[in-house]
C-alpha cells in the first residue's frame, strides 16, 4: 500500500500543487482583509487547504485516467503509471472517490456557499481532460479550473463573490493557460498526429508563444488592477513587479527553434512566480499591518 501511494503521488506530481496554492491563500488572504476587516481563522486555513488537495489531486488523477490511452502512445507520457501498469484503472478510481469525499468535506465546513459552488470546481475538473479532443480552447479551460483556487479561497472567508474576487480569477486564469500553452508546445507534432487540439498544433509555435506572452501581459495588468480594486499597497506592489520580471525570464527561456528549457520555464519559473506574489501579499496585508 505504501508503495502504491508513493507511485501515485508521483503520478499526480503532488509536489507541483505549488503552482496553485499559494494564489488560493493569497485569495483567503485578501478576501478576508477587504470584505470582513479581518485575518482568516486558523481553521478556515486548514480546510482550504484540505479542500485544495482534495480537488487538485482529484483533477490530476481524472486527467492520468482519462488520458491513458493517449499517454500510452506518447513517447514522453508513456511511462506515467497507468500506462505502464504500476497503477490499475480501479485503484485510481478509488483514490478519485477519496480525493472528491475530501473536497466535499472541506467545503462543508466552511460556509453554504462554498458547498454550494463545489459542484462547478468538479465539473471543470472532469470536462479539462476531454477538452483537447476537440478544442484548441483547452489551455482556457486549465486555466479557469486553475483560477478556481483563489476565487474558493475568496468565497471561503467571505461567503460572497466581488468584483476583486473575479478579477482575481480571471487573472490567475490567465496565467494559468499562458503557460500551458508553453507547455504543450512539446508535443505539436504528436498532437498533429493524434488529431489532438491545442494552439500550438492549431497555429504553430511561434505563435503559440506569442499568445501565451499576451496572456501574460494581460495578467500582470489584472495583478496591477488589484491595487486600485482592494487595501493592497506598495509591498504587493514590488511582487507584481518581481512576478512581471519572473514571466519576462519565463519567455526569453523558450523561442519556436529552442525548447530545451521548457521544463524550466514551466516548472521552476510558475514555482516562483505565485510563491512570490503569496508572500509579497501576506507581507503587505498580515506582517506591515501587524506592526
Amino acid at each position: 500500500m505504501i508503495r502504491k501511494i508513493k507511485i501515485f503521488l508521483e503520478m499526480i506530481k503532488f509536489e507541483h500543487t505549488l503552482f496553485a496554492l499559494p494564489f488560493a491563500y493569497v485569495g483567503t488572504i485578501l478576501g478576508a482583509v477587504t470584505e470582513n476587516r479581518a485575518l482568516p481563522t486558523w481553521a478556515q486555513c486548514g480546510w482550504i487547504l484540505l479542500a485544495m488537495i482534495g480537488a487538485r489531486t482529484a483533477a490530476m488523477s481524472l486527467n492520468r485516467l482519462i488520458d491513458k490511452a493517449i499517454d500510452a502512445k506518447n513517447p514522453r507520457t508513456a511511462n506515467r503509471a497507468i500506462p505502464a501498469g504500476l497503477l490499475q484503472s480501479a485503484e485510481v478510481i478509488l483514490f478519485i472517490v477519496i480525493s472528491f469525499g475530501l473536497l466535499f468535506w472541506a467545503a462543508s465546513q466552511l460556509n453554504r456557499l462554498a458547498l454550494e459552488l463545489m459542484p462547478i470546481a468538479v465539473f471543470m475538473t472532469v470536462i479539462y481532460s476531454y477538452t483537447k479532443r476537440f478544442t484548441w480552447a483547452c489551455h482556457l479551460v486549465l486555466g479557469l479550473t486553475l483560477g478556481l483556487a483563489p476565487l474558493g479561497g475568496w468565497v471561503a472567508v467571505t461567503g460572497s463573490v466581488s468584483p476583486a474576487a473575479f478579477v482575481l480569477f480571471v487573472t490567475v486564469a490567465l496565467w494559468s493557460a499562458g503557460f500551458d500553452i508553453i507547455y504543450a508546445c512539446q508535443d505539436v507534432e504528436f498532437d498533429r498526429k493524434e488529431g489532438l487540439h491545442s494552439i500550438p498544433a492549431r497555429f504553430g509555435i511561434a505563435r503559440a508563444l506569442g499568445i501565451a506572452r499576451t496572456m501574460h501581459v494581460v495578467t500582470l495588468i489584472g495583478f496591477i488592477l488589484l491595487l486600485a480594486l482592494t487595501d493592497l499597497s506598495w509591498w504587493y506592489l514590488f511582487g507584481t513587479i518581481a512576478a512581471g520580471a519572473l514571466l519576462f525570464y519565463e519567455h526569453r527561456l523558450v523561442s519556436p527553434n529552442d525548447l530545451s528549457k521548457l521544463n524550466a520555464a514551466f516548472f521552476t519559473m510558475n514555482g516562483v512566480l505565485s510563491a512570490v506574489v503569496f508572500a509579497f501579499t501576506f507581507i503587505d496585508l498580515v506582517v506591515v499591518r501587524s506592526w
